[in-house]
């Protein structure tokens, strides 16, 4: 019975904390619906129990096989309302590179599957390891380029900047009190932060047990790396923001969602129903749903483009249209990293799918600090990297002002949002334009236009939030 207990407090905190995003200084997320009613039933409290040892599995696989975390850091780093809430049944095996969560007696253990440079893929609930045969793979030959030695940005080498004495020892200042986490001026648990202005690192600090190398789960900081790719395929004509109907399911004539366009599911406004006790993400996250169709066959609940709702399942989709543009899925396993992240130097990102191999961009990755410094600075520099355009001319612009529709409840209702970026400018004092690649728990990529400043903040924020607008405001004012 306590058992019982346990696993129904755990599926509660679960929800909660998938519907969570940061915004501000605290957590915000459109989330309506009261989460117990979803596991009154024995059939829903066990599917919730196998939707937990699912997170546990992915989370434990990605973090030992991909991440250079030690696995103590692994274990420490569960987020909240993913963390186990009883003595779990799993198998690490390091020579396959699964593992597996064991949750009821009478159905396969959650089973995670590591892929080289691709993370680790989350089968669905009932399937065995065979399952993992469906899962693509790099073709023969692909890896990501050595680029450490390499001088900054693009590698780690040359990439410290020099501050004034005075500058320097504010920023310090600043630092201590981030890491002070919920005794210090900005609350939350940080572990790490990196700062870049005009172009290089002037501020790095890490937790014992992170670094530079170490990835870690970004949450909907992922979110903007769906924008930059879908950005990335409107520059080389594969896409249009504009044209309805970028899904081929959605094509049939008289289908309500063909009305839906790209620019709709940046903004979160598609319409789609993906809010209360019916919102697919969880069961992507923790059931092993495929997004084909758990959100691509959502029913509508609202015209396209009149109502922002906070939905990782739009991100997703956006990304499948990509998918549908390359039109050849061995090619586009590889398309994110060879056409965006390892020009970009970004090399310890993973971007991780599920098992019909469609990438759940909306939080499932795992980055550094140092890769999404590197994502800001392409914003700064408006898609120009390395003398090659990678983005459309002014897509900086467009991700970062704010579309029709906008937040509205009470969690979000001061908020603004742009296209996969949360738009904070002018508060708490920021000098005029702001924006963020924002996730959960306390993960921050501040783009300061004026002021050529990125601010890379990452958490694991729990019961108090990090306060981002005001942290990044107090940096850039030392480094005015």
């Amino acid at each position: 019975m306590l058992v019982a207990l346990a696993g129904r407090k755990a599926a509660i905190a679960l929800c909660l904390s998938l519907a969570a995003t940061a915004s501000g200084a605290g957590f915000a997320q459109e989330f309506s619906g009261d989460p117990r009613a979803a596991v009154k039933s024995p059939a829903a409290a066990a599917h919730s129990r196998a939707r937990l040892a699912g997170l546990q599995a992915l989370h434990l696989c990605t973090g030992i096989f991909t991440s250079e975390m030690t696995e103590e850091t692994v274990r420490a780093s569960f987020q909240p309302g993913t963390r186990p809430q009883e003595p779990i049944r799993e198998i690490i095996d390091r020579e396959r590179k699964t593992v597996s969560v064991a949750y009821a007696d009478d159905m396969p253990p959650r089973i995670a599957v590591w892929r080289p440079y691709q993370g680790c893929t989350q089968l669905p609930i009932g399937a065995t390891d065979a399952a993992a045969a469906s899962l693509n793979r790099f073709p023969a030959g692909v890896a990501p380029p050595a680029l450490h030695d390499r001088p900054w940005p693009l590698g780690d080498a040359q990439a410290t900047g020099r501050l004034k004495a005075a500058q320097k020892k504010a920023l310090s200042s600043i630092l201590d009190a981030a890491f002070a986490d919920e005794a210090g001026d900005y609350e939350g648990q940080t572990w790490g932060v990196v700062i870049l202005k005009d172009g290089k690192i002037v501020g790095e600090r890490y937790d014992p047990g992170f670094g530079p190398n170490i990835a870690a789960r970004t949450n909907s900081m992922c979110k903007s790396l769906s924008a930059t790719l879908v950005g990335a395929g409107v520059h080389k004509g594969l896409l249009d923001l504009q044209t309805p109907a970028p899904l081929a399911e959605w094509r049939r004539a008289g289908d309500p969602r063909g009305a839906i366009t790209l620019d709709d599911l940046l903004r979160m406004a598609s319409g789609l129903y993906t809010t209360g006790d019916n919102n697919p993400q969880p069961e992507l996250y923790g059931a092993g749903a495929p997004a084909y169709e758990i959100s691509a066959l959502n029913m509508m609940s609202s015209r396209p483009g009149e109502t922002f709702v906070y939905a990782g399942s739009d991100t997703i989709l956006a990304t499948r249209a990509l998918r549908q543009a390359v039109a050849d899925d061995t090619d586009f396993a590889v398309w994110p990293y060879r056409e965006l992240l390892w020009k970009l130097g970004m090399t310890r990102t993973v971007i991780e799918t599920d098992w019909n191999n469609d990438f759940l961009i909306s939080g499932q990755c795992w980055s550094t600090a140092r890769d999404f410094a590197r994502l800001g600075q392409l914003y700064l520099d408006d898609g120009v990297w390395n003398g090659e355009r990678l983005l459309p001319e002014g897509w900086s612009d467009y991700v970062s002002t704010a579309g029709p529709a906008q937040p509205t409840s009470r969690f979000l209702a001061d908020s603004k949002y742009g296209a996969q970026f949360w738009i904070y400018d002018d508060r708490e004092g920021l000098p005029g334009k702001a924006y963020a690649a924002a996730g959960a728990f306390g993960q921050y990529a501040m783009i300061v236009p004026s002021q050529n400043l990125v601010i890379v903040r990452r958490g694991l924020d729990g019961r108090k939030g990090f306060a981002i607008a005001r942290f990044a405001a107090d940096v850039a004012a030392a480094l005015r």
